[in-house]
């Protein structure tokens, strides 16, 4: 073939080759090319798009020089942690006036009554009530001063944030009490903190308050505000042990026609005093600044700036406990942008929460609060229909088990997994949306029982399964994010990054801190080899412990690093994996910390009990124990109960094994163990635990690493078996 007759051969057709190509095709043929071109053209222009993640994913973290391998967020320009974000916001009273500004005096706080809608006050309504309770406490005799403590021991509702408004603009200081201290721990606090005034939410709390000053063990207490109607008896109820008992509508009546100019607090003055319930001895109160806050606050919004924009179109439901750390940040963070809203329900004692608030304020964003029963949470999510949802591991695990629950065909888990497979393919891909085939057919009503408008999911407090995260990431269609840290470190140290939607690590370091590794020898972890002791320093980090100088230098080093007692793993891609705990101190699902030996020393005084190895994960909500029962004692304690048999039969018995679980628990109950501090089943082993067989260290302590290996097969059985 030659050259000329090669080009001919290979020609492009020109357009008059096309037309006469196309007058020769069959009419449907014709129509199905229309079609296909149709919904090509409808797939280019609808097709789901990666989330673009603010960093590298494969470095998140960097290595910062002359720090011993400590490292910072990729996301950073500098190696200086960020402070603040905004200028204008680097106290907790400027959050919230920045909060008024953006949201235009838009809704704040909303509650409501049962089968009622949610009732709103504005954000300038929030901040009037507050100053009248301010100016009422300056009234009192109290001082506007970082120095001037009060406490609140409240449900979260709109007067824990007006209270909290209240003293913030007066430069006073929050101390949140809260139910799961006990009864003694709230006695220590008040003592500790020597506060003579305490906000109460309702009338039994402050019976409860009244009974420690009749028996004479809070003398400094004189003051008591109630945000609940109440009758004449309480305030006689008062009189007589020289306590005022006065409503909070007459506190802000008093500051009314009494009213001061607002003493706003510097960055470096103190803003709450938050007592951690501990685990042995008495609760240890935690000074936070309003730059720890603001800067955790900060790093937030760092982390998420141009994913996540929060605005006054958003809400917030608050239920997590207030008096905590995480959603105290979160809600105030929000404040800056006024459209959002969240709807609260975890006590706003709690750091988590707190942090979460933080956000929410300063955005100008609404906070809904649920009605203060859990059960009637999920209504309170429908109505409220919020857009953030700061949440626990143990919730999540629950909304897990129950989606499986319902599966309970075989076709409908076969449909239920194959959607999610499909929707986790999307997530390795970076995608997330709620908007697909799956989500329409199987998804959507688990996205409307939480309201159907979340886009935002933020979990802290204690670990969640790589297993759990990853569905309900997939079946809620939102952006999902986990944090670590401890109320030391204002609730947030480390945070997965928008992008990134793997599972089985806690992110990298917040923008507001570093993080470094430090050998752990007698545990073989070394930062040589990417494992150690996790440490923090940053503006996010406490001050140290309220009158506690010795415990103070056990959390906070010379250099100012806090050690935090967890046993951290650097990932290839800069995260951080939590693998270990330095003390034998650990939390359930729920966040609880459990201290094993202090249990272990009460159920070793039961009498068929020669040893007991108490056990928990931060996957579980409960403990279970592996018990060695006395060779010697066993027999004849057991013929009292009716049971006979050799002691290798007994072991074997279950109903022996009910009771020595039932002598335990009584034992612990007497003791004052809380509830979940009690193991709810148990395993019974033959051989006592001993160096010989690697279970006991030669100063006869227990090897709990050790134990774990070798009673897996036992937990992870009890584990399966036990249903609470």
């Amino acid at each position: 073939m030659q050259a000329h007759e090669l080009f001919q051969y290979f020609r492009v057709p020109e357009l008059g080759d096309f037309r006469q190509y196309m007058r020769t095709l069959p009419t449907n043929t014709l129509m199905g090319f229309g079609a296909f071109a149709a919904l090509t053209t409808f797939w280019y222009a609808t097709r789901p798009k990666a989330l673009k993640p603010p960093c590298d994913l494969s470095m998140q973290s960097v290595e910062v020089e002359g720090t011993d391998g400590a490292r910072r967020s990729a996301i950073l320009d500098s190696d200086e942690p960020l402070s603040f974000f905004y200028d204008d916001v680097t106290t907790l009273y400027e959050t919230f006036q920045r909060g008024i500004q953006v949201s235009n005096d838009g809704p704040c706080l909303g509650s409501r009554k049962p089968g009622q809608p949610y009732e709103w006050i504005s954000y300038k309504e929030v901040a009037d009530k507050a100053e009248c309770v301010g100016s009422a406490l300056l009234q009192k005799g109290y001082k506007a001063s970082p120095d001037q403590y009060f406490g609140i021991f409240a449900q979260n509702r709109p007067e824990w944030v007006i209270v909290e408004q209240s003293c913030y603009t007066y430069s006073m200081v929050v101390v949140p009490l809260y139910d799961t201290l006990g009864n003694e721990a709230i006695t220590y606090v008040i003592n500790k903190a020597e506060l003579s005034l305490v906000f109460v939410d309702k009338p039994e709390k402050a019976n409860l308050l009244l009974e420690s000053v009749e028996n004479k063990l809070t003398p400094g207490l004189k003051v008591i505000v109630i945000m609940d109607p109440f009758d004449s008896d309480l305030v006689e109820r008062g009189k007589k042990c020289g306590v005022d008992i006065m409503s909070m509508k007459a506190l802000e009546d008093l500051g009314r026609t009494n009213r001061r100019k607002p003493k706003p607090p510097s960055p470096g003055d103190l803003a709450v005093i938050c007592f951690t319930s501990g685990t042995t001895g008495n609760p240890k109160g935690a000074l936070l600044t309003h730059q720890n806050i603001v800067s955790d606050c900060s790093a937030f919004v760092k982390v998420t700036q141009g994913v996540v924009t929060p605005s006054p179109d958003d809400i917030l439901i608050s239920f997590l406990p207030l008096a905590h750390m995480f959603e105290r940040v979160v809600e105030k963070t929000l404040h800056l942008n006024s459209s959002d809203s969240h709807i609260s329900f975890l006590p706003l004692a709690h750091m988590f929460e707190k942090l979460i608030l933080c956000v929410i304020l300063c955005h100008g964003a609404k906070i809904g609060f649920f009605q203060g029963d859990i059960r009637l949470l999920m209504d309170d999510l429908k109505t409220l229909q919020p857009t953030i949802f700061p949440v626990v591991p143990r919730l999540l695990n629950r909304m897990f088990d129950r989606i499986f629950g319902q599966a309970n065909t075989m076709m409908k888990r076969w449909i239920l997994d194959f959607a999610f497979k499909r929707k986790e393919a999307e997530l390795r891909s970076g995608i997330i949306r709620n908007n697909s085939l799956w989500d329409k057919i199987i998804f959507h009503k688990i996205q409307a029982s939480l309201g159907g408008k979340v886009k935002l999911v933020i979990t802290g407090a204690a670990p969640i399964s790589a297993t759990v995260l990853t569905f309900l990431r997939a079946a809620l269609g939102c952006q999902f994010y986990e944090g670590y840290g401890q109320t030391e470190c204002t609730a947030g140290c480390s945070l997965t990054v928008p992008g990134d939607w793997t599972a089985g690590h806690v992110g990298a370091p917040m923008p507001c801190n570093l993080i470094k590794l430090v050998d752990v020898e007698e545990m073989n972890y070394l930062a040589a080899k990417g494992e150690g002791e996790i440490c923090v320093k940053g503006p996010n980090v406490f001050k140290g412990y309220l009158k506690d100088p010795a415990k103070t230098a056990e959390a906070l080093d010379k250099d100012g690093w806090l050690h935090t007692g967890d046993i951290g793993k650097w990932l290839p891609n800069g995260t951080l994996k939590i693998i270990d705990r330095k003390k034998h101190i650990f939390k359930l699902a729920q966040g609880e910390y459990i201290a094993p030996e202090k249990i272990e020393n009460i159920y070793q005084r039961s009498e068929p009990v020669a040893q007991v190895f108490v056990h928990g994960e931060s996957l579980q909500a409960f403990l279970i124990a592996i018990v060695v029962p006395d060779v010697e004692i066993l027999a004849p304690w057991a013929k009292k109960k009716g049971f006979s048999g050799s002691h290798a039969d007994l072991c074997k018995n279950k109903d022996v094994k009910k009771a020595i679980l039932e002598d335990m628990v009584r034992l612990g109950k007497e003791a004052g163990l809380k509830p979940f501090e009690q193991v709810k089943g148990i395993a019974l082993h033959l051989e006592l635990f001993s160096v010989e067989n690697g279970l006991l260290t030669p100063t006869l302590k227990t090897r709990r690493s050790d134990l774990r290996k070798y009673f897996r097969s036992q937990i992870d059985e009890l584990y399966s078996t036990i249903k609470i």
